[in-house]
């Protein structure tokens, strides 16, 4: 009861407030990218006229070029995250991939002004989406390590703010196709718009240590790991001949023994007068030493296989298939793929995503929440025979508007909603001290189902 009394209250809610900007800022970059491959697509079309004959230019498959470039980083830098963590302080690995973001953020902003040839227009936004999501990668991983201190309803609010990133995205896409500002300024002001974005969330960082809340869980979290070590030197140093000793008139002190009522410690005069007492070492509640990642794995492989399944199907056909689907009604063609598309999207897997507070089923040992999530392979064929232009091999089955934002609603819902309750049942089939490492490997495979779907989305846009 004294530990609760001294944690200090989260004043007016200003650190849930602050990671929620900040799981804003970590999906910031991919969804400004991805919303805006409209702008991209358009630079990149060379088709013209020469002598009255219509040239068809060079085919960059942007989309699906992006999608994996920017999961790639993702997967790698999940690997890398054990090393960089013990090399390289939180201060530099939060703040810094927010600087450099930032900064190839204003360059993407200056490039909109910049008149470039196409191929190379095309490798620099390639070069400038493998590095703006390497850092994103740094940034995501360490703010989940950052998070997972605290309690846990501040990593449903920092999951809340990634959800709400491509909502934000899309809104920021139609308000600069409905302004009546040419292409070119439209474009500027928004990527203009994420500079800001990140710029806020470096500054809500900063403010994080000076704010007595999160200082508390901070600098608890800071002095864990020499408390335990200090705790196992005493321990080590009290243990003789297989024996632990205590010096308090014939007790044990610090220590609680498994099995005292079975067998009793053994207890021996001392020339001062105290006594000394014998406990059987195995008899002695140690501390436990966490289970392997291949021990953590076993537990939890069905979650792990579940996130990875999401995201592999999400990613295979979201952007790069339903970006070309094109709408019967002509007039409202330059908002038919925001509305349809991206914001539908980013609306529904936020939605997924908060349902979850509330409604968590199947339950984490069903055998019918992996049933659910396979079954979600059906939205590849439905989106494929929607209105995708152009086409070679499939027929049209779903031409109107309607039927393509139906299919998209419910997409999005199961992809929020499934990939929110496979990381959180994760660290629930584990023990406590194993959470985090159940945690680090769904992170993992949340990176590789991100990559699988990228690949796969190349041979699925061919195939249409």
């Amino acid at each position: 009861m004294k530990q609760q009394r001294d944690v200090p209250q989260d004043r007016y809610y200003f650190v849930g407030i602050i990671f929620f900007i900040l799981g804003l800022g970590t999906l910031l970059p991919w969804n400004f990218f991805m919303t805006a491959s409209l702008y991209f697509q358009g630079r990149l079309n060379t088709t013209g006229w020469s002598n009255g004959t219509v040239i068809i230019g060079k085919e960059y498959y942007f989309n699906n070029w992006m999608t994996l470039l920017s999961q790639l980083p993702l997967l790698l830098f999940t690997l890398l995250n054990s090393f960089l963590y013990q090399r390289i302080s939180e201060m530099m690995r939060i703040a810094g991939s927010l600087v450099f973001i930032l900064l190839l953020f204003i360059l993407t902003a200056v490039l909109v002004k910049v008149p470039m040839k196409e191929d190379r227009f095309f490798s620099v936004t390639m070069a400038t989406i493998w590095f703006i999501n390497s850092f994103g990668a740094v940034l995501q991983g360490s703010l989940f390590g950052l998070v997972g201190i605290l309690p846990q309803k501040y990593s449903s609010i920092f999951m809340s703010g990634q959800g709400l990133a491509g909502t934000f995205a899309a809104i920021a896409m139609l308000l600069a196709i409905a302004s009546d500002t040419d292409s070119e300024t439209a474009a500027l002001g928004y990527f203009i718009t994420p500079c800001v974005g990140t710029l806020v969330t470096l500054i809500s960082y900063l403010l994080l240590p000076r704010l007595e809340f999160a200082q508390h869980y901070l600098s608890k979290s800071c002095k864990y790991e020499a408390d335990t070590t200090d705790e196992l030197l005493t321990e080590s140093s009290m243990v003789e001949n297989g024996k632990l000793t205590g010096q308090a008139n014939g007790s044990v002190i610090g220590h609680s023994a498994k099995g005292s009522s079975e067998a009793e410690a053994e207890v021996e005069p001392r020339s001062d007068g105290t006594k000394q007492a014998f406990l059987p070492l195995e008899q002695v509640e140690r501390p436990q030493a966490k289970a392997s990642v291949k021990e953590v794995f076993k537990k939890i492989w069905v979650m792990a296989f579940c996130v990875t399944f999401v995201f592999t199907v999400t990613l295979s056909v979201f952007p790069a298939v339903t970006v070309d689907v094109k709408t019967a009604f002509p007039k409202w063609e330059r908002f038919f793929i925001s509305v349809c598309c991206f914001f539908i999207f980013n609306i529904g897997d936020w939605l997924g995503r908060t349902v979850t507070t509330k409604i968590r089923w199947p339950a984490k040992e069903s055998r019918l929440f992996p049933m659910l999530v396979i079954s979600r392979v059906v939205f590849v064929p439905l989106l494929m025979l929607c209105n995708v232009q152009s086409r070679s091999y499939l027929p049209v089955f779903f031409y109107h508007d309607a039927a393509f934002a139906a299919i998209m609603t419910f997409f999005s819902l199961s992809s929020g909603y499934f990939v929110c309750l496979s990381m959180s049942y994760a660290p629930q089939l584990v023990e406590p001290k194993d959470a985090e490492t159940a945690g680090a490997l769904m992170t993992f495979f949340l990176a590789l189902g991100l990559s699988i779907g990228a690949a796969l989305s190349f041979p699925l846009r061919t195939l249409v």
